[in-house]
């Protein structure tokens, strides 16, 4: 049961371009995303051409020096949507039972990028890149897992004349900052003409489950608030 997109995917969305690019080299966010994936250096990390199906034989190459993923703001949270849990527990015939007994379990699905290259799912380049900054903050799960869970099984009394039921409330977080890409300026050569320094950045906004540690190992579990609601019969 899925109770919550994990991610504020937008629209068309803002160019951020730093004051060392002009006017004329302006780029769309996705064009700042493909100068991420194919940049020498990912977060201090060199990358080689492979990494994004170059081979330096006819294919693709090196597009920027560098690319890295900026947190722009403190890491927020907050309460995602309410789900009902359980089936409905009546309380309302004179021989019903005063007791409810039950399993529940609700899934959170996780977070994914705004761009092509962002998307849930991938296991490397910007998305497995963006997952380790993700994990910096406490109690978070890896990206790249598409769902996590939480679940127990209760037992509850239900006052006479009322029906019972459980809802789940997961506690999110969002983490927002910028893949910020440099091209070196260039000073040129006989054939070349000289380039100044170009430096481009795009947003990026992740939202997803806060995760417990899971017990003996497990995975981590879903946090959040469970909550008995009564109705009259």
């Amino acid at each position: 049961m899925a109770i919550g997109t994990a991610i504020a995917t937008g629209a068309a969305i803002a160019t951020v371009v730093l004051p060392s690019a002009s006017a004329a080299e302006e780029k769309t966010p996705e064009q700042i995303i493909k100068l991420c994936e194919r940049t020498k250096v990912l977060n201090g990390k060199k990358q080689s051409l492979e990494d994004f199906g170059g081979s330096g034989f006819g294919g693709p190459g090196f597009a920027s020096d560098t690319c890295d993923f900026v947190e722009t703001k403190e890491i927020e949270f907050f309460d995602g949507p309410t789900e009902k849990v359980t089936v409905d527990f009546p309380n309302c015939e004179v021989d019903s039972g005063p007791e409810a007994k039950f399993t529940w379990t609700a899934t959170v699905g996780q977070g994914q990028g705004k761009y092509t290259a962002t998307q849930q799912g991938a296991g490397g380049g910007l998305f497995g890149f963006l997952s380790g900054s993700w994990l910096k903050h406490k109690g978070t799960t890896d990206l790249t897992i598409r769902t996590v869970t939480a679940g127990d099984s209760e037992i509850r009394q239900i006052p006479k004349g009322k029906v019972l039921h459980m809802e789940f409330t997961p506690r999110m977080q969002r983490m927002t900052g910028e893949w910020r890409v440099k091209i070196n300026a260039d000073p040129g050569s006989f054939a070349v003409n000289p380039s100044p320094e170009q430096n481009f950045a795009a947003p990026e906004i992740v939202e997803g489950p806060v995760v417990l540690p899971g017990a003996a190992g497990a995975a981590g579990i879903a946090d959040g608030t469970l909550k008995p609601v009564l109705t009259d019969c």
